[in-house]
C-alpha cells in the first residue's frame, strides 16, 4: 500500500500553477526524498498532504484513505518551514504545551524522551528565541515526534545543521523508519546527506513530477567509474583514450567508465610513462545525478513558480 498517493493533483495560485498535475507514489515504509530547485512546488505539495492548502485540481490519498480523513490526519507529524513555538517560553514548555493540545498521556515523559532523542535535554530550560537555527531545527524534530506518527513530513528539516546536528537527525530517522515502520517524505537540498537515508526518490521541477524511482534504480543509473589524476591529464587522456572507451576528463582529474579495476589503469598510466598522483574507484552521486537530470529538462515548465 503507498502511504502517499495523489492523482491530477494541482495549486494554482493567481493563475499560476505551483504544482501541476502531480501523481505522486510513496510506499509506506519508505524514506522519500523529495528533490527540486527552489520554486519547485516541494514545500506546497507538502502543505497540500497535510490539508494546509487546498487543491485547485485532484486528490489526495493517505494509507489509501482521503487526506481529509479525521483519523488518518491524526497519523501525521508535519514540520514544514520553521517550527511553531513561543519565542518567550522554554524548549521544554513549547513541547509540553504541544504534548498537552494533543491529549498525549503521560506528556512529562513523552516530552523528556524526545529531547533525548534530539539531544537536547541539556537544552530544555533554554528560551526558543536563545536558541541556534540547529537546535531549533531539531525542536521541529521532536514536534513533529509527539504522539508516534505513523508517518512524518519534514520540509528541510537539516538546515542550518551542523555535522553532528545532521548525524543526530539522519540516525533518528533511520531508527524510525527500520524500528516503527515510520513512512518519512523528506525534502532537502542537502543531497548528499539525503543519500544517506532515503529509500525512494522523486524529482519535481515546475511543479510537475519528473522522475520517481527507488534509490536501487537510481543507483543502477548511477555509474561506477575509476577516478585518476596525474603529473599531466591531457596526455593521460590521450593515452587512455587509445585503450578505453569511455574517458572523461572531469573535476581536475580523469574518469574511465569501463574499467572497474583501478590497478590496471595505474599500471597503463605507469608503462606509458605517465605519474599517477592520485586514483580511486568511486561512483556518481545523488547531486551529481540530479543536476544531469534537471539539465536535460531545460527550458522547465512556463508556469513554473517561484
Amino acid at each position: 500500500m503507498n502511504a502517499i498517493e495523489t492523482g491530477g493533483l494541482s495549486k494554482a495560485f493567481h493563475k499560476m500553477y505551483a504544482v501541476n498535475n502531480l501523481n505522486l507514489r510513496v510506499p509506506e515504509g519508505s524514506i522519500y526524498g523529495f528533490i527540486g530547485e527552489n520554486g519547485s512546488g516541494k514545500s506546497t505539495t507538502e502543505k497540500l498532504i497535510c490539508g494546509l492548502l487546498v487543491p485547485t485540481a485532484g486528490e489526495i490519498r493517505l494509507f489509501g484513505k482521503p487526506y481529509t480523513d479525521a483519523d488518518v490526519r491524526s497519523q501525521l507529524g508535519v514540520l514544514i518551514e520553521n517550527p511553531a513555538c513561543f519565542p518567550n517560553s522554554t524548549v521544554y514548555q513549547n513541547l509540553m504545551m504541544q504534548a498537552l493540545n494533543l491529549g498525549i498521556k503521560k506528556p512529562d515523559d513523552e516530552v523528556r524522551r524526545l529531547l533525548e532523542l534530539v539531544s537536547l535535554v541539556g537544552a530544555a530550560g533554554r528560551k526558543f528565541k536563545e536558541c541556534s537555527l540547529g537546535m531549533k531545527q531539531r525542536i521541529g524534530v521532536a514536534q513533529s515526534l509527539l504522539g508516534n506518527p505513523r508517518m512524518l513530513i519534514l520540509d528541510e528539516p537539516i538546515n542550518g545543521l551542523d555535522a553532528d546536528g545532521m548525524r543526530i537527525v539522519r540516525e533518528t530517522l533511520i531508527d524510525l523508519n527500520r524500528e516503527q515502520g515510520v513512512t518519512i517524505l523528506i525534502s532537502s537540498h542537502i543531497l548528499g546527506e539525503l543519500s544517506k537515508i532515503a529509500t525512494h526518490y522523486g524529482i519535481l521541477r515546475g511543479g510537475t513530477l519528473i522522475r520517481e524511482m527507488p534509490a536501487s534504480a537510481m543507483s543502477e543509473e548511477c555509474r561506477d567509474f575509476v577516478f585518476v589524476k596525474t603529473d599531466n591529464n591531457p596526455r593521460a587522456v590521450a593515452a587512455l583514450s587509445a585503450k578505453y572507451h569511455e574517458v572523461e576528463q572531469k573535476d581536475e582529474g580523469i574518469r574511465i567508465y569501463d574499467e572497474s579495476v583501478s590497478s590496471n589503469v595505474s599500471r597503463f598510466l605507469y608503462e606509458s610513462g605517465i605519474a599517477v598522483d592520485e586514483i580511486s574507484f568511486q561512483k556518481i552521486g545523488l547531486e551529481e545525478y540530479y543536476l544531469k537530470t534537471m539539465s536535460s529538462r531545460k527550458g522547465g515548465n512556463k508556469n513554473d513558480c517561484s
